[in-house]
């Protein structure tokens, strides 16, 4: 079985107050670089990575460069960890969208996986392309250790892929930044050891 250590990039401008990230660049905050490298601390103390993958965009690949450095592992950044595409919501706060569409974005918190974001992705497209990606690699570093840094949705999702779940669990699987989700998994089998 492969150790999966999932975790998400530190903390970034657009979480408090909340804003659609999605695609946007934005920098580690202060607090977000302290959050990178106490986990990096954490998984170099605890386990020794074969392969650290992240999203493209630089705050996962700031995230990842710090437990490279940590683990003496190279981090590879690959398109298919990218966020979710918000579309016409990218980088819009969540009250700005709420007065502008209300249905739509009731049922983003109800029914998550029947929502498509104007001109952007779905959870679906999402899982596509993120869980493609995710069982390649565990079939390539079977038996090994392998984190990915990568983004709140993109976690969600693979979390439901991996453990089966439907998409309408979306919500109920917590992901704060740079926290550490562990799992085993390989072949048909997941188990989780630590969430959020």
């Amino acid at each position: 079985m492969t150790t999966l250590i999932m975790t998400r990039h530190g903390h970034v401008p657009g979480i408090s107050p909340a804003r659609f990230r999605g695609r946007v660049e934005v920098d580690l905050s202060p607090t977000g670089e302290a959050q990178a490298a106490a986990l990096a601390e954490r998984i170099a103390a605890c386990w020794q990575p074969a392969a650290i993958y992240t999203s493209p965009l630089g705050r996962c690949v700031a995230t990842g460069a710090r437990i490279a450095r940590a683990t003496s592992c190279a981090a590879v950044a690959h398109a298919a960890l990218a966020d979710i595409d918000y579309g016409a919501w990218q980088w819009k706060t969540h009250g700005e969208v709420q007065a502008q569409a209300p249905e739509l974005f009731a049922q983003w918190h109800a029914a998550p996986q029947r929502v498509r974001f104007p001109g952007g992705e779905s959870l679906q497209d999402v899982m596509v392309r993120a869980a493609d990606l995710v069982r390649d690699l565990l079939a390539r570093h079977r038996d090994e250790t392998l984190v990915l840094v990568v983004h709140d949705s993109s976690n969600r999702v693979l979390l439901a892929d991996l453990l089966d779940l439907p998409l309408s669990h979306y919500w109920r699987l917590g992901q704060e930044p740079c926290n550490l989700t562990v799992m085993e998994a390989g072949g048909d089998q997941a188990k989780l050891l630590r969430l959020n």
